[in-house]
C-alpha cells in the first residue's frame, strides 16, 4: 500500500537509507534537510527542526505537494560531545532543541492530519546510547532516552485513532556521525557487540519500514534495537 512518508534529517546516513527503502516500496517520500540537499532522486524540503515556523512550513509544503503525512520518521539529530564539567548550557540545550524538541515539533504538526485520517505511523530514531550512556554525551544520551517516554506517551494518546508511535534504537552504524568517533571508541563498542561488526544504514531502514507498515499495526510504544546485540536487554 502506497503511503505518504516524511523523513526528517533524510539527506544522508540512516535517514537517506530509510527514505530510499520507502521509495523502493512504492511509497511517496520526501526528506527534510537543513543545509545540504539530498541526492536528486530523493525529494527534499528545507527545514530547521529547531524552529517551529520552519517545521510548520516544511509540513505545509509536503502537504501541498503530496497530501497529508501518513508516516513520520523523526531522524534529524546532532551531537555536541563534551564532558559535563566543560559543557556549556548552550551546548546542552542545542542538542535538546534538535533531538527532542525538534521531534515534538514535527510529531505535533503531522498528528493533526493523522488524527483526521484515523491512521498514522510515527517512528522515532533513538540510539542504544540512551540506555548505557557514554562519556561526553550526557546531552545526546538524555535526548535519545527522552524519545522513549515521548513515544510511549503518544502511544497512549493516539492509540484509539489507529496511530502508532515506536522507537528504533540503532547501535554502531556506519554513518558520518560514527566516523567522527575515534578508533579506540569504535573498537570498544565492537568488543561489546555480540555480532562483532558495524551495521549499515539499510539495517535500520528495513526495521523502520516494517514498523511503519500495516503488518506492524499491533506494535506501539515499542523500543526496537538494531544494534548487533549491543546493549541487549536494556
Amino acid at each position: 500500500m502506497n503511503r505518504r512518508v516524511l523523513v526528517t534529517g533524510g539527506n544522508r546516513g540512516i535517514g537517506l537509507a530509510t527514505a530510499r527503502r520507502f521509495l523502493l516500496s512504492g511509497d511517496t517520500v520526501a526528506v527534510t534537510y537543513r543545509s545540504t540537499p539530498p541526492p536528486e532522486n530523493v525529494p527534499g524540503i528545507r527545514c530547521d527542526v529547531t524552529d517551529t515556523t520552519s517545521v510548520d512550513q516544511a509540513v505545509a509544503e509536503y502537504e501541498e505537494r503530496f497530501g497529508p503525512v501518513e508516516v513520520l520518521v523523526a531522524n534529524a539529530g546532532i551531537t555536541v560531545d563534551r564532558l559535563i564539567v566543560r559543557m556549556s548550557e548552550e551546548e546542552f540545550l542545542s542538542v535538546l532543541n534538535t533531538n527532542l524538541a525538534g521531534v515534538f515539533r514535527a510529531a505535533k504538526r503531522v498528528s493533526m492530519g493523522m488524527m483526521k485520517a484515523r491512521w498514522g505511523r510515527m517512528v522515532f530514531i533513538s540510539s542504544v546510547g540512551a540506555f548505557f550512556g557514554a562519556p561526553g554525551q550526557a546531552n545526546y544520551a538524555a535526548t535519545k532516552a527522552g524519545l522513549v517516554g515521548f513515544a510511549r506517551s503518544l502511544a497512549w494518546e493516539f492509540g484509539t485513532r489507529n496511530i502508532t508511535a515506536n522507537v528504533v534504537s540503532p547501535g554502531l552504524i556506519d554513518t558520518d556521525m560514527t566516523r567522527d568517533l575515534n578508533q579506540k571508541r569504535i573498537d570498544l563498542l565492537l568488543s561489546i557487540t555480540p555480532l562483532g561488526v558495524m551495521g549499515e544504514p539499510d539495517d535500520v531502514a528495513h526495521v523502520v519500514r516494517f514498523v511503519a507498515s500495516e503488518e506492524a499495526r499491533y506494535v506501539t510504544g515499542a523500543v526496537i534495537p538494531v544494534s548487533g546485540g549491543l546493549a541487549m536487554g536494556q
